[in-house]
C-alpha cells in the first residue's frame, strides 16, 4: 500500500472499521451495557427501583429514586503511533496497515482490560455490600449469596480444584445458575425468572473442562457415560469466555446477558482519533486515539462468583 493508500483519511477510515468489527465480536457488551454521557461523574441512582404490579387500592404508590446510588468518574487514556513519512511513502505491503489494525484491537480490548479488573475486584455494590457477597439484602429481598463456594453450592466441590472434569464442571455450573435463579428483588419478586442467557467466564485452565461441559452430548460421570443435560436444557444458552486476564486458577463466574441491564455498566464521555502531520520539521505523522471512558457495577444480581474447591 503506497502513500495514497495509507493518507490520513485512510487511516482513519480503516481504524473504524477494523474498529468496529472488532468490537461486534467482544464479550464487553454482552455482560455491560453502554452509557454515553457530557458529565466527568454520573451517578446512577435507579439501581433495583423497578416497581412490580400491585392491585390497585386508593391511589397509586409512586416508587422513587435511592438516595445513595453507584457513582462512576470518567477517566483519560491516550495512545499515539508514530508514523515515519518515508516508511508511509515506502509501504507497499501493508505494513503500516497492521500497526492501525493492532490500535484498533488495542482500543476494543482497552474495555476488556477495564472490566477484567473490575470484575476480579469490583468493590462496593449499589446496595452498600460487596458486590460479590453472602449479605446481600435489600427490602423485600431477603439475605442472599453470590459470592458461592462449596458451602453454598455443593458441586463446587471437586476432585482438583484447578483442573475439574467435564462432568464436574457441568454440575457446578448447573449449580450456580440454579442459585442465581433463586435471586430476588427488593420487592420480593423473582429477579432472574426469565433468564435463559448466561456468560462462564473462565481462566485458561479451566476453559477445556466448560467448553466440554456446555457443548460435549455425552459425558463422563462416575465412569459412565451419560447425556449432557446441560446441552439440551429447553430455552437456556451458555457462552463460554476465556479471559487470560484472570489470574486465579480455582475460580469462574457466571454473568446474565438477556436482561435490559446488565452486570456491569460502561461510561464513554468521549472517543476520538486525530492525526499531527510533522512531516516537514520532523518527519514523521503521529495519528492517536484519546478516550474518557470508566466501568462501574449495576446489579450483582446477574452476577455470581464460584469457587472451585
Amino acid at each position: 500500500m503506497g502513500a495514497s493508500g495509507l493518507g490520513n483519511r485512510n487511516v482513519i477510515g480503516r481504524f473504524y472499521a477494523k474498529l468496529e468489527a472488532l468490537t461486534a465480536a467482544s464479550w464487553a457488551d454482552k455482560i455491560a451495557f453502554m452509557v454515553d454521557t457530557n458529565q466527568e461523574t454520573e451517578t446512577y441512582k435507579w439501581l433495583g427501583q423497578t416497581p412490580a404490579l400491585r392491585e390497585w387500592i386508593g391511589g397509586r404508590l409512586a416508587k422513587g429514586f435511592k438516595e445513595n446510588g453507584i457513582s462512576i468518574t470518567n477517566r483519560r487514556f491516550e495512545a499515539t503511533m508514530e508514523i515515519d513519512v518515508d516508511e508511509k511513502r515506502r509501504d507497499q505491503t501493508g505494513q503500516m496497515q497492521v500497526r492501525v489494525d493492532e490500535l484498533a484491537g488495542r482500543v476494543a480490548e482497552h474495555w476488556h482490560k477495564l472490566l477484567t479488573t473490575l470484575i476480579v475486584t469490583p468493590g462496593t455494590g449499589y446496595d452498600g455490600v460487596a458486590f460479590y457477597a453472602s449479605t446481600h439484602s435489600e427490602g423485600e429481598s431477603g439475605t442472599q449469596d453470590n459470592d458461592l463456594v462449596a458451602g453454598d453450592v455443593a458441586a463446587l466441590n471437586v476432585t482438583t480444584a484447578n483442573a475439574p472434569t467435564p462432568d464436574e464442571m457441568r454440575l457446578a455450573i448447573i449449580g450456580v445458575v440454579q442459585k442465581m435463579l433463586s435471586f430476588k428483588d427488593d420487592q420480593g419478586e423473582p429477579m432472574n425468572a426469565d433468564a435463559h442467557s448466561f456468560v462462564i467466564m473462565v481462566p485458561t485452565n479451566l476453559w477445556s473442562a466448560t467448553v466440554s461441559a456446555v457443548n460435549l452430548p455425552i459425558v463422563l460421570s462416575g465412569g459412565a457415560a451419560i447425556n449432557n443435560l446441560l446441552v439440551n436444557l429447553p430455552g437456556f444458552s451458555f457462552e463460554v469466555v476465556i479471559n487470560p486476564r484472570l489470574t486465579v486458577d480455582t475460580t469462574f463466574y457466571i454473568f446474565r446477558t438477556d436482561a435490559s441491564a446488565k452486570p456491569f455498566i460502561r461510561q464513554s464521555e468521549l472517543f476520538e482519533t486525530g492525526t499531527d502531520d510533522q512531516s516537514f520539521m520532523n518527519n514523521y505523522t503521529l495519528f492517536g486515539v484519546k478516550a474518557l471512558r470508566n466501568v462501574g457495577t449495576a446489579y450483582w444480581q446477574y452476577a455470581a462468583k464460584a469457587v472451585l474447591s
